[in-house]
């Protein structure tokens, strides 16, 4: 499970650094398992001129690199039409508008899961151990019950002291 959420933060930050030059048209697809995909997921935007499109690549780049990601293979970053950044589990696709129509991936991928970048950015929710209701209550009161301990007020605490010191010089006395 680690791994998946290793895996869905690095996608998260891949998305990040693509918002971050004002990608256009941010898509994830989940491909499936059984499909014959060679990744997990593809991430796709759109740049509007190739110097965005190369600033998204080299964006998305920096930011996977600062988390000790590598990219293991990159195509057409020089003419910046469409830029594949392949980081194995995933792989980021940044298109020129007229490419990304041309191409149009997410047709020949259409049985993958569409996934909205929101979904990825949303921090998972931490899971509880799977206790009982009633042995988490059990277990909540008697963290929180105080331990029995003597009460001694200052006012008991002084006559005892003083009782005490009777008892010594009676004792003295005795001797």
């Amino acid at each position: 499970m680690k791994k998946q959420d290793d895996l869905r933060r690095q996608v998260s930050e891949a998305i990040l650094a693509c918002h971050d030059k004002q990608a256009d048209d941010v898509t994830v697809l989940e491909l499936e398992k059984d499909s014959g995909a060679f990744t997990d997921y593809f991430v796709m935007c759109s740049g509007t001129n190739p110097r965005q499109i190369q600033a998204i690549a080299d964006a998305v780049d920096e930011r996977l690199e600062a988390l000790g990601m590598r990219v293991t293979h990159s195509e057409g970053y020089k003419q910046a039409e469409w830029v594949l950044l392949d980081y194995v589990d995933f792989v980021v696709h940044v298109f020129s508008e007229k490419a990304r129509q041309f191409y149009d991936l997410e047709r020949l991928w259409k049985s993958a899961k569409r996934l909205e970048p929101a979904e990825l950015l949303a921090k998972p929710k931490p899971r509880r151990a799977a206790i009982g209701k009633t042995k988490l209550a059990k277990a909540s009161i008697t963290k929180t019950k105080p331990a029995k301990t003597a009460k001694t007020t200052p006012a008991k605490s002084a006559a005892g002291k003083a009782t005490s010191a009777a008892a010594k010089e009676t004792r003295k006395k005795k001797s």
